[in-house]
């Protein structure tokens, strides 16, 4: 072979290799916030580190379809809304349900008072109203429903909403008490008639209500604050014989009714009595739980149990919070230090004290997202969305953490690392998508990752440690190499191809 010719072939099958290369290297935008300043930042220059793992996505292995992630409106933080400038107001709003911020997609919110209410008020006041004929709403006009139809205005897809109560009148009940105390049995129509009767208020206010919850908490919550006592088998034949029939009968069955609505650690004896048989699972179109049993423990073999007892009902986690704790006012450090606990720490027996370590706050959230995705959890709706630097208004005083925090007399507004951690999965996970497959071979790396209907890829990955670490992301024939600092959190989207 003549000189000329050889170099001619090795520059084409340089050419050719280029080319591969550039078809096999993988397309993605890397959203990342971290320990080290990043808010939901694009990265594009990596951290490297000497050793290299690897995640291989598998599309063709599909699990749950996404419902939706967001928060929820509560008296709260809607007055605390009304109490900032129009401008800050607007931010907030603007950042949680517009397209440049997080555009929350599944949201709640509570039916009658709760403890983040200003006080106790009952959308049935009246003794002795079986008919519910004095039924109003006129508490939730000043704040909650101003607060609502605002975020549906700049919500570019809208969201679903489904209300929770916390307890109903205290006439309807055996104790006669905001807290505590079980519904009469002789109430039953007319509880199952308020839930109507709230759905056509809010319809007439333009808010469309997506479900419910049957009971916010049914095991109680050491009567403390408004509740309202359930076993599992009370909830079930009251869904299964009054609250499901009166929707049907009223033209509204196709509102979602959630049972349970608590702690994991008892889920199973609640999906075993909803799901039981036909009967009883003709009304519940799904399952809705808190993580307060422990913020750190995930519980995965329960929520397993939970989706195979009722492969194709909803899993949704509808309330969670870093609890037993005032905010950190302006420094985003202690949102990713091990100081923050949970309201287990103090009380919880020497057997369950590993349930209830100190960590930190992102950790939290994002252990227990991607848990929960994992195994296969739909939506995932954290608590308040606005509370004050004291970690209220609070009418009981139960402080707790919100992911914006905000000083009404000096008009500021803190966004805290939780409300970037909240971004990286309901802006970038969008309802419709479908969990996939994810195999990794660096267990300190916490991944999940779906696919959205227009074809394309979120991956979220988690990296507790304190060192940056590097991955080789694959996905059919193609890859990249990706650094993801300590101590932060990811989002990759893979564009359609």
């Amino acid at each position: 072979m003549k000189l000329s010719n050889y170099f001619s072939t090795l520059f084409l099958a340089l050419l050719i290799m280029s080319c591969t290369d550039k078809q096999e290297r993988l397309k993605v935008e890397v959203f990342e916030t971290s320990a080290n300043g990043n808010r939901l930042t694009l990265v594009t220059d990596f951290a490297v580190s000497e050793d290299t793992s690897t995640i291989t996505l598998n599309p063709e292995k599909k699990y749950q379809t996404i419902t939706g992630f967001g928060g929820a409106f509560t008296e709260s933080s809607a007055y605390l809304l009304n109490k900032l400038s129009e401008k800050n107001r607007g931010k907030i709003i603007e950042a949680y349900f517009g397209e440049s911020g997080a555009a929350y997609s599944l949201t709640r919110t509570h039916m009658n008072s709760c403890d983040f209410s200003l006080g106790q008020y009952s959308y049935a006041p009246v003794e002795g109203d079986t008919e519910l004929e004095h039924f109003t709403i006129e508490e939730d006009k000043d704040d909650l429903i101003p607060f609502i139809k605002d975020a549906m205005a700049v919500s570019k897809e809208g969201f679903k909403i489904f209300g929770s109560p916390w307890t109903a009148s205290p006439w309807m009940k055996d104790n006669k008490e905001w807290v505590g105390g079980k519904l009469l049995p002789e109430y039953y129509d007319t509880w199952a008639l308020f839930f109507s009767k709230y759905a056509d208020a809010y319809k007439s206010e333009g808010i469309d209500i997506w479900g419910f919850t049957v009971e916010n908490e049914p095991l109680g919550n050491g009567n403390n604050w408004e509740s309202m006592h359930y076993s599992p088998d009370e909830m079930t034949n009251f869904v299964m014989n009054h609250l499901g029939p009166k929707l049907e009968a009223d033209g509204k069955g196709d509102l979602k009714i959630l049972g349970y609505d608590q702690n994991r650690e008892h889920l199973k004896e609640w999906v075993d009595s909803q799901f039981k048989n036909e009967e009883t699972s003709k009304y519940f179109d799904g399952t809705a739980i808190h993580w307060y049993a422990s913020t750190y423990e995930v519980f995965p073999e329960e929520l397993q149990n939970a989706h195979n007892k009722a492969p194709n009902k909803l899993l949704i986690q509808s309330e969670a919070c870093v609890d037993a704790e005032t905010p950190v006012w302006k420094d985003d450090a202690w949102y990713w230090k091990k100081e923050a606990t949970d309201w287990g720490w103090t009380w919880a027996p020497e057997k369950d004290k590993h349930l209830h370590p100190k960590y930190a706050p992102v950790n939290r959230y994002a252990r227990d997202i991607i848990g929960c995705l994992n195994n296969w959890v739909d939506g995932w709706v954290d608590w308040n969305m606005v509370l004050d630097r004291e970690g209220g208004p609070n009418w009981f005083k139960n402080w707790c953490i919100a992911p914006v925090i905000v000083d009404p007399d000096a008009d500021e507004v803190y966004f805290t690392p939780l409300y970037y951690t909240m971004s990286h999965f309901s802006k970038y996970i969008r309802p419709g998508a479908e969990v996939i497959g994810v195999d990794k071979t660096d267990d300190d790396l916490m991944v999940t990752a779906a696919k959205n209907t227009d074809g394309s890829i979120a991956v979220v990955i988690f990296n507790e440690g304190k060192s940056t670490k590097n991955y080789n992301l694959n996905l059919n024939d193609k890859s990249i190499n990706i650094g993801i600092s300590a101590q932060a959190i990811q989002t990759l989207i893979i564009p359609t191809n």
